[in-house]
């Protein structure tokens, strides 16, 4: 069975020209019009919709001139012992699935989206794009121990066009087990905004740090208090305290030892986007846990003056260490909570993780972006009934669902 990229499907064919056949890489050197690097290591994870999924990116560049494009018209993900197909993309879905680096974020305001049709990717000479793969493994399908990407188009010149295939990137995928931690939060409801896998400044928020490309919030979840009505806030939503989430506490969802404590930062008056912070007060108030080697909590955007722990400090599971305020790179309050490879938010990668046990209870389905949440006529989430409710144990909740811990 082949896995699900998005939406796209294609069938298989075989082209001569640059790169390698369709069975898989051909032997000595080629020369490749597309070079490909994947930005981290792809490691599968369980979500509520109980598919294993491997999320990740191919940073892929045109290496010919800048008169000559490349038409870029599937990618598919291999197995690469066996050479099968996995998961595909192309066409329109292939298009939603690219952009140039340094381009708006696709579906974001100020983005242009690919021109319908059948082959809408094409990659100028000399650019580089990303391409944002989410591949969705049905329950009981393999995941494969080794990845190859095989991509296939046409290298158009003004004299024509030619026809190319490569395989390239053979990939370990990880083989560590997500983190499974418990909520970082009080029980009650709370929303699931800007998770994997779907169109999100987290999934997609593509970070040029310190001379390399990272994805620093790739699996990073906005968390938000819903009230008995679905509401995130009442009364005037000029006002913080209108805001459910705020003065929540945040607790350490894994036991670990504190390693970064930032305050002072103001919270930011509601709903007015803030100005883009100094780079070391992008998360703004935040502590960061230690948790594993190579492992670490970042809980960011909290009030100023609220947090309850300092550098050094041992917690253990469930002790509170702030309150959810609304500073930093932040228009309403809301918690960022996300794992992390360095004690730094920047520069950093970001794996999956699950959670250990919640619920649930239905999703959103109009995207809702935190920095209009509060610029809705009212404070309501248009909740609809889920296709995945119910308990949950060890999984990763998706975007925009909300759900009980």
């Amino acid at each position: 069975m082949t896995a699900v990229l998005a939406a796209g499907m294609l069938t298989a064919s075989t082209a001569p020209g640059y790169g390698t056949d369709a069975a898989g890489p051909a032997p000595g050197p080629q020369f490749t019009p597309l070079t490909a690097a994947v930005m981290t290591e792809p490691t599968p994870f369980h979500a509520t919709d109980g598919r294993t999924h491997l999320s990740y990116e191919l940073l892929t560049t045109n290496a010919l001139p800048s008169s000559t494009q490349v038409r870029l018209d599937r990618v598919e993900v291999r197995d690469a012992r066996t050479h099968r197909v996995v998961g595909s993309l192309s066409g329109q879905a292939l298009a939603d699935a690219a952009n140039p680096v340094g381009d708006p974020l696709p579906g974001a305001d100020g983005y242009t989206p690919a021109p319908p049709g059948p082959t809408p990717t094409v990659i100028p000479g000399s650019q580089q794009w990303v391409i944002w793969l989410d591949l969705a493994l049905e329950r009981g399908q393999r995941v494969p121990k080794v990845l190859e990407h095989h991509l296939s188009g046409a290298v158009v010149t003004a004299s024509g066009s030619s026809p190319f295939e490569e395989t390239v990137q053979v990939t370990p995928t990880g083989r560590t087990a997500p983190m499974n931690l418990n909520a970082p939060v009080r029980p009650g409801t709370w929303y699931s905004s800007e998770s994997c896998c779907g169109n999100t400044h987290h999934r997609r928020g593509l970070g040029p740090i310190n001379g390399r490309f990272d994805v620093p919030q790739r699996f990073a979840i906005d968390w938000y208090r819903v009230g008995e009505q679905g509401q995130t806030w009442e009364g005037d939503p000029a006002r913080l305290t209108s805001y459910l989430s705020y003065r929540q506490p945040v607790v350490a969802a894994a036991g670990g030892r504190v390693v970064e404590v930032q305050d002072g930062i103001p919270d930011n008056a509601p709903p007015v986007t803030p100005p883009v912070p100094p780079i070391e007060e992008t998360v703004g108030n935040h502590v960061t846990l230690e948790v594993a080697p190579g492992r670490y909590l970042l809980y960011a955007h909290l009030k100023p003056g609220s947090l309850v722990v300092r550098e050094g400090d041992r917690v253990e599971p469930g002790r509170v260490l702030g309150l959810i305020g609304n500073s930093g790179n932040s228009t309403t309050p809301h918690l960022h909570f996300q794992v992390m490879t360095t004690a730094e938010f920047f520069p950093t990668d970001s794996p999956p993780f699950t959670f250990r046990e919640f619920r649930v209870v239905g999703e959103v389905e109009p995207r809702i972006w935190d920095d209009n949440l509060g610029l809705q006529p009212t404070g309501v989430l248009p909740i609809t009934p889920s296709p995945y409710e119910g308990p949950h144990r060890a999984r990763y909740p998706l975007d925009r669902e909300v759900l009980e811990f």
